[in-house]
């Protein structure tokens, strides 16, 4: 019943944000226009052209995003790690930005956002061997040192930008945001994301286990240092392809997975589903608010 309303929430959301904006479009207006018998071709360029993507856009990215959180708090046991934690969101923003100080355009800001947050998660695989250890303090005290590294390297770039031109778009970029979201964003972002998610929410299960110690793991014959580098790998592909397309949006995978517990439970065969719509509806409110 609860995850029902919350799907219907998102439902009324999206539908809602199709009409809001600087070019105001009634509800029954909108609903001819997805019907294909609104005759006002402005109104339908607004909503099919820019409304529905950058909707679809905001819904998914917070999905992932609170999907990603609740995956990576499971793995880590700290309720206080998000995204950032192991240093993904910081490399791909990173990438962006030197993206945007070369001139490059958009199709590259996305590769290169992707390439420096996939690089990310070697680097921590890389550390965490070089102190041959792979328990959770290591992954985090590893994604520590890379989220400083990356977040000193963008510092470094916004203070060699061009400060009339380039710093404002680096900086606009940075914040986060789905202005210029196309359809083109949303199909690559789908085809990266749709196995990922439906990967970590079939295999939801398996993160009542990580409750429990390495140790007790072992004696039940689960793999511990392979589940958790196949869960930190999907969340790495998940987080890298979101901030390619959207920039950095951090308080989304920190926040939502504690209310998705809160109302469904700490059993992820519940709150993994409910996280996903619950980062979708966020995210997709925050938009709409935006562009009011």
């Amino acid at each position: 019943m609860k995850f029902s309303a919350l799907l219907l929430l998102w439902v009324l959301l999206f539908a809602v944000s199709l009409g809001i904006g600087q070019y105001p479009v009634s509800l029954e207006e909108t609903g001819k226009i997805l019907l294909g018998s609104s005759a006002d071709e402005t109104a339908k360029s607004v909503v099919l052209d820019i409304r529905i993507p950058r909707a679809l856009l905001s819904s998914l990215c917070g999905g992932i995003l609170a999907l990603s959180g609740l995956a990576l708090q499971a793995v880590f046991k700290n309720p206080l790690v998000g995204p950032h934690i192991v240093g993904v969101s910081t490399a791909a923003a990173f990438g962006g930005a030197l993206c945007i100080m070369l001139g490059f355009g958009s199709y590259f800001i996305v590769a290169f956002a992707f390439f420096f947050g996939l690089a990310a998660l070697f680097m921590l695989y890389f550390i965490a061997k070089f102190v041959s250890r792979s328990d959770v303090f290591s992954l985090i005290l590893a994604g520590i040192v890379i989220n400083g590294v990356f977040a000193a390297l963008t510092s470094l770039v916004q203070y060699l930008a061009d400060n009339e031109d380039v710093l404002p778009n680096i900086i606009y970029w940075l914040l986060g945001s789905f202005v210029r979201a196309d359809y083109d964003k949303l199909i690559m972002l789908a085809a990266v994301s749709a196995p990922c998610v439906v990967a970590l929410i079939a295999m939801r299960w398996r993160f009542n286990l990580l409750s429990l110690e390495d140790g007790d793991l072992k004696v039940l014959g689960v793999n511990i240092v392979r589940l958790r580098s196949v869960i930190l790998v999907i969340c790495t592909l998940l987080v890298a392809a979101q901030v390619s397309v959207s920039g950095n949006i951090g308080w989304i995978g920190l926040v939502v997975p504690h209310v998705a517990r809160m109302i469904f439970g700490s059993d992820h065969l519940r709150s993994m589903p409910a996280c996903f719509v619950a980062g979708a509806v966020l995210c997709s409110l925050s938009t709409t608010y935006r562009a009011r």
